[in-house]
């Protein structure tokens, strides 16, 4: 038993030897910004209001002597915050980290300690930017397939060209809920276009249900039109919900750009409304500064007709990189 011991260690210590890493590098980036808006209609969200908000990212990375890399990501985030270590209640102060290890020609695996995206999630999100978001609304975006704490993630290696292949694995969590899978894939072969489809699952304890997204986006010149459909099909009709959303922006010139979306959300319910936004932005960009300004209108908010879910908002905002 313990000659057993002593081989295990010697060839322990021997593996690490040959996968040493020299020093790597560390980077700290950063950014704030503070908007003021101010929302018109439905008495609990009328009013202007101040936000801030911050956040700072700590990347590193390494080669190891047999060729593969190793990086790894902090993400700091104001809105996360560690209100009692000894009792761990409240949230982690860190927004995500992770660790990746690229193996040279066979692709990425990634270990996602906190705020693991599913390789379906990664490329799902709204063309118009997410903006039922910004009025409180009782309508909201498609869940996405499941990621969380202690996900794992791989990256497969360019085979096609254009062609990027992810897929991601989370385990059973606490409460007894089951392990989820999902995948994407993302062309870019074309100049100027992009093809992104992703489909997977978000299993609990008692149900399941199942996330796909789609998006297709075109570049020419100046103008970029982007369009996207979220579905999510639960077993309980109305926890299901589809997006389907449009958007157009002008790069008028490198520091100005001009967009316009729109945003369609249903649910399961069949005597639920539509609820539909929509929404001009200009983005000025002055070195490390970024000022921007948005009109917004939503109607329908909680999928019903009534006056106080029609809302308008409006907002002006800078943020800094640093």
């Amino acid at each position: 038993m313990n000659k057993f011991k002593k081989i295990g260690l010697s060839a322990l210590a021997g593996s690490l030897v040959a996968v040493s890493a020299n020093a790597g590098e560390m980077s700290v980036a950063g950014s704030a910004s503070v908007a003021l808006e101010h929302i018109n209609g439905g008495a609990a969200s009328a009013g202007k209001s101040w936000s801030m908000g911050n956040q700072l990212t700590f990347t590193g990375g390494g080669e190891l002597d047999n060729g593969m890399n190793v990086s790894l990501s902090f993400v700091i985030d104001q809105g996360d915050d560690e209100t009692d270590t000894s009792t761990q209640s409240g949230n982690s102060p860190f927004d995500s980290h992770s660790v990746s290890i690229g193996m040279d020609g066979l692709g990425t695996m990634t270990f996602h300690g906190e705020g693991g995206s599913a390789a379906q999630a990664a490329m799902d999100g709204s063309a118009a930017g997410g903006m039922w978001d910004n009025f409180q609304a009782a309508a909201d975006e498609p869940k996405a397939a499941k990621g969380s704490n202690d996900m794992i993630s791989y990256a497969l290696p360019d085979m096609v060209d254009g062609l990027a292949l992810a897929a991601s694995y989370t385990p059973a969590g606490d409460g007894g809920a089951a392990s989820s899978t999902s995948w994407s894939a993302t062309y870019t072969g074309v100049e100027g276009l992009t093809l992104a489809y992703g489909a997977g699952e978000d299993n609990e304890a008692t149900t399941t249900a199942d996330a796909t997204a789609w998006k297709i986006s075109y570049a020419y010149g100046p103008v970029t039109v982007t369009a996207t459909d979220l579905e999510y099909d639960h077993e309980t009709a109305t926890s299901e919900r589809s997006m389907e959303s449009q958007a157009i922006s002008y790069t008028v010139s490198d520091e100005l750009s001009l967009s316009y979306g729109v945003e369609e959300i249903t649910d399961g319910s069949a005597s639920s409304e539509t609820a539909e936004f929509s929404g001009f932005g200009v983005s000025y960009t002055a070195g490390g500064m970024t000022l921007t300004a948005k009109s917004q209108e939503a109607k329908n908010i909680s999928y019903s007709t009534a006056a106080t879910e029609d809302r308008e908002l409006w907002v002006v905002g800078a943020s800094f990189a640093f």
